[in-house]
């Protein structure tokens, strides 16, 4: 089985991250507001990003290190820039 970690880009600009093991079930879920309630007050959302991983628990990872994430490293992710984002990880770390 595939796990995927996620990020939405909500009607707001704000981003959204999870993880799930179907990403077009869990997208639909988002899309009618059935998911929490903090995509469902900002709908339509659109994907961003995703990335498997074969295991749940690297994907729940991949999601709590995102969710800590800058909004510039989070674009930078979306837009796969990792020069970028090594610039601003190291940046941060300083």
């Amino acid at each position: 089985m595939t796990f995927y970690a996620y990020i939405l880009r909500c009607n707001d600009g704000s981003y959204y991250a999870g993880h799930t093991d179907n990403l077009d079930v869990r997208l639909a879920q988002h899309q009618r507001g059935l998911v929490g309630s903090y995509t469902a007050a900002r709908r339509p959302v659109l994907l961003a990003w995703s990335e498997s991983f074969p295991t749940r628990d690297e994907a729940f990872r991949a999601e709590r290190r995102v969710k800590g994430w800058s909004r510039a490293k989070k674009e930078a992710l979306i837009a796969g820039d990792l020069d970028r984002l090594c610039v601003l990880a190291r940046s941060r770390q300083q």
